[in-house]
């Protein structure tokens, strides 16, 4: 229970006691001083930066905020079936263009998402499966590449048991792993390539779950942005709820079946780092 005291005098200005049995413990002004002095201290230095500008320049940023307010209020953003119009227009080298910014961009932790949606936006359902779940396989596996040939693994970063064992599981059967992670949707995309990059986890199987892996849910945001265009499907929530719990389901047994071959080790032993 919470009780709020005012006293004008400074002396007392929030009382609190915790499950209603406890004393009232006043909260005073030393202790909303350092709040004060953090946020003086952050306006202090925001005002000192902008009067250091020279005049020209805050003119300039003043009329940029201007102008991009001004168009984004006057200037009509074009529909979505006025973009999958323009983009049919564009011709055939616009897939490939997009298709090859969708496999650079995502190497880095940049959001799947948007180009996933952007695919069923421009070029509807069947092409834009297609493109999204081809370069984002080939991102990934372009990802695992970079890192390993970077010489970011386990191996060589860490000297542990529990690391060595983790490392041979995911060698042997690390698909399992990456099959079931890549159909949580919560699971960032780039997160999994680093670690499975870093991982002792085989090329070959990793690509093949991969490409398994993203396909339902990339088809259902595939099917979300064509969504945008008026083409609005039921089987989108059916499909993510699906993949979601298939990849929950998949992840829980491969944790039990490491627990039950592998056993607990004390957690006592900390690893060591090579130099």
């Amino acid at each position: 229970m919470i009780g709020i005291t005012a006293a004008y005098g400074g002396q007392k200005l929030l009382s609190s006691s915790v499950g209603g049995g406890g004393a009232p413990r006043p909260v005073g002004l030393g202790d909303v001083k350092p709040v004060v002095t953090t946020l003086r201290t952050v306006w202090t230095a925001v005002t000192s930066t902008a009067t250091q500008l020279p005049r020209r320049r805050v003119v300039a940023i003043a009329a940029t905020i201007v102008i991009l307010v001004a168009v984004a209020f006057l200037v009509p953003l074009p529909s979505a079936i006025q973009l999958r119009d323009w983009a049919t227009a564009a011709g055939p080298w616009f897939p490939l263009a997009f298709f090859a910014a969708h496999i650079v961009m995502t190497v880095f932790p940049f959001p799947r998402t948007a180009f996933t949606l952007a695919a069923g936006l421009l070029f509807g359902p069947l092409v834009g499966v297609s493109i999204a779940v081809v370069a984002s396989t080939l991102s990934a596996v372009l990802a695992v590449i970079l890192v390993r040939a970077a010489g970011w693994q386990l191996s060589r970063l860490t000297l542990h048991p529990r690391v060595e064992s983790l490392d041979a599981r995911l060698r042997d059967r690390g698909w399992v792993t990456v099959l079931s992670m890549r159909m949580i949707p919560a699971v960032p995309f780039a997160v999994l390539n680093y670690a499975a990059g870093a991982s002792a986890v085989r090329l070959l199987p990793y690509t093949v779950a991969t490409l398994i892996g993203v396909f339902p849910g990339t088809a259902a945001v595939v099917i979300l942005g064509d969504a945008l265009t008026g083409n609005i499907s039921p089987l989108l929530f059916l499909v993510s709820a699906c993949t979601a719990g298939i990849g929950l389901a998949g992840l829980i047994y491969e944790i039990q079946v490491h627990r039950r071959s592998h056993g607990q080790r004390p957690a006592g032993d900390e690893p060591a780092v090579n130099g």
